[in-house]
């Protein structure tokens, strides 16, 4: 594999292209056009391979072996010197992949993420199309093997490869689509653009999606946070991805001297993320617009981390009752104050109490206790048909009262897609033995009067999610989770960070409540107030601002991702109208770029 993902990733040696030098002749290439580029070289050939023109003289690609064949320094291009720059483009993509790792929590790094989008697009730029994908396949690699290491958590490495593997696979096609538009001008824009429609495939297919690893989710503690209130994850990562490969172009541009409009041009693509994020600071707030509530979340901890937790269901359940009975004590006590509202954990009671009388009557003993509204993370196990994840809704008097189903089920956690083919490769497979089914409603507790919108662990990684339920009339979000399974991964931290985003993204508390950890409270403008430590027994109380006007990303939903899928395309379809034109204007044999 390594030699054909070599030669995939840009390793041949650049030949002459004659559907260049028609496009060129032919006024494709105009000089407006080569300025914008910055490069003094004809369309298609890579920085240093030395094919030089002058700006809008039209010529084409010099023949091998003419002094513009050398390298930048003048020195001939020996083999020896092609062979190394055809192995340092893949190794590079492979380093800005882990760069980009890099700046996701728990490192408080978020500024490596445009580096690390320069370097890739260093790899990109001027690049064929299949270079593109095998050089953006090994960029995925080098992000999401680390970034994804969590799902070998008790089950070994086959599915964190696979999964990686099929995620960086559809990073490669994004490659792809970047080297394309990397030869239009103003290419950042239409790069930047690019990657959104990247993240937007990844977070639909395979399977319903795979959203982890946005850029977005790894700037809860960036300058660029404010533009999640503006446009969702969507502009977020727009924004990220814009700096960085403008950064590139900026370098490039001053590299080769250009002129100063080609320079202010470049220059721009850097300042104006950065611009619109400062001006997006007002819509971050935190005041309390419907007054406040005093919260609580519950982490009873579990006997041991791995899956065989679950062998330990009822021990799980008694944890997080004895906690709640515990919290009620302190109340009692004066050592802290009484909360309005309790949030469980997803999972904390893996016993269905409509089902099992004993597990019923933990769960009633323990909110009667507390004596306020408690949501309860349990299964449900109907006679027939799937397993449910759900949220309980308990009163102290009335019981149980009103139940959300999740709606985002993990493939290949709580279902088991292709069961039989999977199992070929793990026998893993069979520890989910009957799958869950998706709910198909957003849920919204009215808890002492606060809208509590219920948002089930994965769910929070997929922007319909999150919004459905504040448009359903949510004050306060509440990120019911379990990752006990994931032990002390990194992945926990990753999930808070998504958590982060969203309470910036449509200006609520977020309280995050978890079995093992970290459970934490989230202020409406992304700041964490409260939050414990893992895999250990602990009650978070604190008072949170209710808020129930609308951000604009709120309002405007997926909106603005069409709108740089629309761009995306239209960059798209710009180079294929090029490679149109300039085939007809060659004749029916001229060949083009691949």
């Amino acid at each position: 594999m390594s030699s054909s993902v070599t030669r995939a990733a840009g390793n041949e040696p650049p030949q002459p292209s004659a559907a260049a030098s028609t496009e060129a002749a032919n006024g494709a290439v105009t000089s407006e056009g080569t300025a914008a580029t910055g490069t003094g070289r004809a369309p298609g050939n890579a920085p240093g391979t030395g094919a030089v023109t002058s700006a809008g003289s039209g010529a084409g690609t010099p023949a091998a072996g003419t002094p513009a064949a050398a390298g930048a320094d003048g020195a001939p291009a020996t083999p020896r010197r092609r062979g190394l720059v055809r192995f340092a483009r893949p190794v590079l993509a492979v380093l800005a992949g882990a760069l980009l790792y890099a700046s996701f929590p728990p490192r408080p790094l978020w500024w490596l993420a445009p580096f690390a989008l320069a370097l890739l697009a260093g790899c990109l730029h001027g690049r064929r199309a299949r270079a593109g994908f095998g050089l953006g396949f090994l960029f995925g690699l080098g992000y999401l093997l680390p970034l994804l290491v969590w799902t070998s958590e008790g089950v070994g490495p086959v599915p964190w490869l696979a999964l990686a593997t099929l995620e960086a696979l559809l990073i490669g096609l994004t490659g792809l689509a970047i080297a394309l538009v990397g030869r239009l001008p103003a290419w950042p824009l239409w790069a930047a653009a690019v990657w959104v429609a990247g993240e937007a495939l990844r977070a639909r297919a395979p399977f319903g999606g795979f959203p982890w690893g946005k850029l977005a989710f790894g700037q809860a503690d960036g300058l660029f946070l404010p533009l999640a209130a503006l446009g969702g994850t969507p502009l977020l990562s727009f924004a990220v991805a814009l700096c960085g490969f403008g950064l590139y172009e900026a370098l490039r541009v001053a590299r080769a001297h250009p002129r100063r409009t080609a320079a202010a041009l470049a220059a721009l693509t850097v300042a104006a993320p950065i611009g619109a994020a400062l001006a997006a600071r007002p819509l971050v707030s935190d005041a309390a617009e419907d007054g406040t509530a005093v919260a609580a979340v519950i982490q009873g901890n579990v006997p041991r981390a791995g899956f065989d937790f679950n062998a330990q269901r009822r021990a799980v359940l008694d944890n997080h009752a004895k906690r709640t009975v515990q919290l009620a004590e302190d109340v009692k006590a004066g050592r802290v104050p009484k909360p309005d509202f309790v949030v469980w954990p997803e999972n904390s009671s893996d016993i269905d109490p409509f089902t099992q009388p004993d597990a019923y009557d933990v769960i009633d003993k323990a909110v009667k206790a507390i004596g306020v509204p408690v949501a309860i993370g349990s299964v449900l196990v109907p006679e027939s048909g799937p397993l449910r994840n759900t949220m309980i809704l308990w009163d102290p008097v009335k019981g149980p009262t009103d139940t959300y189903d999740k709606r985002k089920i993990q493939p290949f956690g709580e279902r088991m897609p292709m069961r039989s083919f999977v199992r070929i490769f793990s026998a893993d497979v069979d520890r989910v033995r009957r799958d869950f089914g998706p709910g198909k409603e957003p849920g919204v507790f009215a808890m002492a009067g606060s809208g509590v919108g219920m948002v089930t662990c994965y769910e929070a990684a997929f922007d319909d999610a999150v919004r459905s339920t504040v448009r359903a009339g949510a004050q306060v979000i509440a990120v019911p989770s379990n990752n006990a399974t994931f032990g002390r991964s990194q992945m926990t931290y990753q999930q808070l960070a998504m958590d982060r985003i969203r309470a910036v993204e449509h200006s609520r508390s977020v309280l995050v409540p978890v079995t093992s950890g970290v459970s934490a409270v989230i202020r409406p403008d992304g700041t964490i107030v409260q939050q414990t430590r893992m895999f250990t027994a602990d009650a978070l109380v604190a008072e949170i601002p209710l808020r129930s006007t609308e951000t604009p990303a709120t309002r405007f939903g997926p909106l603005p991702e069409y709108v740089l899928l629309a761009i995306a395309a239209g960059g798209l379809g710009w180079v294929l109208s090029r490679r149109i034109r300039a085939r007809r204007a060659g004749g029916p044999g001229t060949p083009t770029a691949s």
